[in-house]
């Protein structure tokens, strides 16, 4: 598979392409995926100016195996969710389960859940659903400047 390595560059400029769209949307606040999206959600909050700022920690492996159905290690509770317009950050909507799990829970908690991603993979997305808003399409796997594997050796 195609590697695409970004730089702390390419990355501002895909946060800024995702904030231009989202200039228009009102949210009461910004529920960032753990892990790989909460370098995104801070960018995007502070090119937002939104500082209502939760976490949503979802485990879909344990090791190599895919779990049947999400485990969520850590979400708000509904309370801070319900009435509100939550735009949900992640880095990547590949096969689309987090985000369509997290989508559910806010759901659930009465939000209203709006997603945003840096990139989104049409080819390999394998839920009934798609980002509401994402920066840039590719069928690449994606290597973030905060990946392990851009830090520089030694």
């Amino acid at each position: 598979m195609e590697r695409l390595h970004l730089s702390w560059e390419d990355l501002l400029r895909l946060v800024r392409r995702l904030a231009e769209g989202l200039s228009g949307e009102p949210f009461d606040l910004v529920l960032g995926v753990a892990r790989g999206g909460l370098i995104p959600t801070a960018l995007l909050a502070q090119a937002l100016g939104a500082r209502n700022i939760l976490t949503a920690a979802v485990m879909f492996y344990e090791g190599e195996e895919a779990l049947p159905e999400p485990v969520f290690l850590q979400f708000p509770p509904d309370v801070l969710l319900f009435g509100k317009r939550v735009l949900v950050v992640d880095d990547v909507w590949d096969s689309g389960r987090t985000a369509f799990a997290v989508k559910a829970r806010v759901r659930r908690a009465g939000g209203v859940p709006v997603v945003a991603t840096l990139h989104f993979k049409p080819g390999r997305n394998r839920v009934p659903d798609r980002p509401d808003f994402y920066a840039e399409e590719t069928a690449a796997w994606v290597v973030y400047p905060w990946a392990l594997e851009a830090w520089p050796k030694g």
